[in-house]
């Protein structure tokens, strides 16, 4: 008996309500994984800007890179791009103090026994170096080193990087993917957001001059406006300014200065926090602080003085409120980026919190759009828990500190902690363990190096570290330390490294 093919549906329409990173990431990502059965359209006006400034990422951003089919030689070229190996933490456990968080693996562990329980173990024992030093990206980074891949030893895995670019170059390069791939930009300003009044849905969005963009499916990549998902349709704004009270953020391009660092900075100050990074041809940097602790012109003073070479531009304030919209797809609207929530940039998680939504988004949208609400219930779900996972990690930073006396930092200790990330940090004093939970984003060596960095220090171990008689633990630590060195050794200056690949001169370059 034969069964004739069940026609394919008609192909849905999916609106991009803004451009900039989310938008063209949106419309890139579509394009390339539903192109076949959406026609994409985005709606973006050239008279009105876009946050764009030095982008910092974590190592999810290979995935996008990837499944778009991307070339990495194009990319650094095309984005003024450097490398990144972590973020170094300066004074924010107190002033004069650092640390790295770098991506990848700390150390190795031996069987079932996690590295770090054999350091805390050895660390007791008085054989244990810093936690940093058995990280090759952390060798790395001390050194201005950098390589792809360098094969010397198939025992030690390649490092893991992620990258610095210019924002409003990489949406560029997006947008040039998504326009050969079939998406067709609209240039005007949404006017108005007209809905269906039985369901709810949006319809279309109305344009200055008249014109409608109908659609099936909208994405609000319009910035904190969140013009959709928090005008149009209303959606209320979770605020979590308690649990992190910087509310402004001040941004400068300046010239480069020194060699090219293969790392973020994030520097602690008394209010807040001053971001460096470094791309190829200039720095980008920021100030992120607590107006309540700060005016706008003593922090742009502070950024100004802390600069490593000549200011490309006046500092520009942001405000900003940190939290996310109470749903995330609400209707037929999906919110991306800046109009889904804010999340500061200390860990570098904007982009991915984009990348996360559109993976989460094509994973379970169904074909035929007609019944949303199992999908969209689980998007929102998984977005809430990934968005208040990220928020802990942000918090450990700045509540674990020794700033005493500086009324910022004194706030900071004594913020209420959410149950989740007080679990974690009570888990961790017992032992040093940590439980990774719902796919969170980030893994255990980050809240390790995080913790240590500072200064959460376990009580104890774990007894699987026992079953290693305790005159080994110094020699394999110290093995392990001096394989980092002897790597990190061996590489390429990052600047001289970027030229390669791009067949650019390192001593133009900078």
């Amino acid at each position: 008996m034969s069964h004739s093919a069940p026609l394919d549906p008609a192909p849905f329409r999916i609106v991009i309500a803004g451009g900039g990173t989310a938008g063209w990431t949106a419309a890139a990502t579509c394009a390339r994984f539903l192109g076949n059965r959406a026609t994409i359209s985005l709606v973006e006006s050239d008279a009105i800007g876009t946050i764009g400034v030095g982008e910092a990422t974590i190592p999810q951003i290979h995935n996008l890179l990837i499944g778009l089919g991307l070339d990495q030689a194009e990319f650094l070229r095309r984005t003024n791009a450097s490398f990144k190996l972590g973020i170094e933490f300066v004074d924010w456990r107190r002033v004069g103090h650092s640390y790295v968080h770098s991506f990848g693996t700390v150390g190795r562990g031996v069987g079932l026994i996690p590295f770090r329980q054999l350091w805390l173990r050895g660390r007791a024992l008085g054989v244990a170096g810093d936690y940093g030093d058995y990280s090759a990206n952390v060798a790395a980074a001390r050194r201005g080193k950098f390589v792809i891949g360098d094969g010397r030893d198939r025992n030690l895995p390649d490092l893991a990087y992620a990258y610095h670019f210019d924002a409003t170059l990489f949406a560029a390069m997006l947008r040039d993917y998504a326009e050969a791939n079939g998406v067709c930009r609209v240039e005007g300003t949404i006017a108005s957001v007209e809905r269906n009044g039985a369901s709810g849905d949006i319809r279309a969005l109305t344009l200055d001059g008249g014109r409608a963009v109908v659609g099936d499916l909208f994405l609000d990549c319009t910035g904190f406006r969140s013009l959709l998902l928090g005008q149009a349709l209303d959606v209320p704004f979770v605020d979590w300014r308690r649990y992190l009270p910087c509310d402004t953020a001040l941004a400068v391009p300046c010239a480069n200065s020194g060699p090219l660092r293969p790392y973020t900075q994030s520097i602690a100050r008394p209010a807040g926090w001053q971001w460096r990074i470094p791309l190829q041809h200039r720095t980008g940097n920021g100030h992120v602080f607590a107006s309540e602790f700060m005016s706008v012109d003593e922090a742009s003073v502070l950024l100004l003085a802390n600069l490593e070479g000549e200011p490309l531009a006046d500092p520009r304030p942001i405000r900003f409120t940190t939290g996310h919209r109470r749903e995330f797809w609400a209707a037929n609207c999906v919110g991306l980026g800046l109009a889904a929530g804010f999340m500061e940039p200390l860990e570098s998680t904007s982009i991915h919190l984009v990348q996360s939504a559109l993976g989460r988004l094509l994973n379970v949208l169904p074909r035929d759009l007609t019944d949303l609400a199992t999908a969209r219930d689980t998007f929102n779900r998984l977005s809430t828990i990934e968005w208040q996972r990220v928020r802990d990690f942000l918090v450990l930073h700045y509540v674990a500190n020794d700033r005493v006396g500086e009324p910022f930092w004194d706030h900071c200790r004594h913020i209420d902690l959410p149950a989740t990330l007080a679990e974690k940090i009570a888990l961790f004093e017992e032992s040093g363990a940590f439980v990774r939970e719902e796919d969170e984003l980030f893994l255990d060596d980050s809240w390790g190096q995080v913790m240590l960095g500072q200064g959460i220090e376990p009580r104890s171990w774990s007894p699987l570290a026992d079953n290693v008689a305790g005159a080994e633990i110094g020699p394999f630590l110290d093995t392990l330390a001096r394989a980092a060195r002897v790597r990190a050794d061996a590489m390429p200056d990052h600047r001289s490294f970027i030229a390669a690949m791009t067949g650019a001169k390192a001593e133009s370059a900078a």
